[in-house]
C-alpha cells in the first residue's frame, strides 16, 4: 500500500491561517506540506536579531530587511526565513508578502534544523531562481553560502568563517561574515 500524503496550495494555506486553525501552530508551508517550526534558541534569537540591525544599518533606504516573516513562492511554499532582504517596497507587502523577484537574498539561522536549511529549503529557494540563500551554522559559527541557482540547484557553494562578502545584488557593499555570524 503506497501512503499518500495530502498537499496544500498557497490559497487553501491562507483560508487555514484565516479559519485560525493554525493559531497555536509555528508552522510553514513546504511544497504544499504544512512543517512545524523548530522553536528559537537564545542563540539562534540573538544572531539573527543582532546581524539584521547591522543589516539594516549597512544597506540603508536600499532594501527592507524583514525578520522572520513568510516570503510566497510559485512552489506552494510560504516559508518564513529568519532574514529576508528585499525590495523596499512600502505598502505594497500589505496586499502580498514578497515573491521571488522582491527578494534579494535569504538568511537562516540553524542549529537543529541545519539539514532541513542545507537540503530542502536551499532546494526549494533555487527551484524558483532565489539568487543567493546564506545559511549560518551556530554549532560551528560558519557562513554557508550558495548562489546561481540553476535546475532546481544552486550551482555555487562555499563556506566562510571570516571577512567579507559582498551580495550579488549589492556588489558595491561589503558584509562582515563575523557580523552575520556573530563570533
Amino acid at each position: 500500500m503506497t501512503i499518500m500524503t495530502a498537499k496544500w496550495t498557497i490559497d487553501e494555506y491562507h483560508r487555514m491561517i484565516e479559519a485560525g486553525i493554525l493559531d497555536d501552530r509555528k508552522v510553514e508551508l513546504l511544497k504544499g506540506e504544512i512543517v512545524e517550526m523548530s522553536p528559537e534558541g537564545e542563540t539562534h534569537a540573538y544572531s539573527s536579531h543582532e546581524a539584521s540591525q547591522y543589516l539594516t544599518k549597512l544597506l540603508g533606504n536600499r532594501a527592507t530587511v524583514r525578520q522572520a516573516k513568510p516570503i510566497t513562492l510559485p512552489n506552494n511554499s510560504e516559508p518564513e526565513p529568519d532574514t529576508a532582504i528585499v525590495q523596499p517596497l512600502g505598502r505594497e507587502y500589505r496586499v502580498h508578502h514578497p515573491y521571488p523577484e522582491n527578494i534579494f537574498w535569504l538568511i537562516e539561522y540553524s542549529d537543529s534544523s541545519l539539514d532541513k536549511d542545507l537540503d530542502k529549503k536551499s532546494k526549494i529557494y533555487a527551484e524558483v531562481s532565489i539568487l543567493e540563500y546564506w545559511v549560518v551554522n551556530l554549532k560551528k559559527l560558519q557562513l554557508v553560502v550558495f548562489r546561481d541557482p540553476s535546475d532546481g540547484e544552486y550551482a555555487t557553494k562555499f563556506t566562510l568563517t571570516t571577512g567579507t562578502i559582498q551580495p550579488l545584488a549589492f556588489p558595491d557593499i561589503s558584509v562582515s561574515v563575523e557580523e552575520i555570524i556573530n563570533a
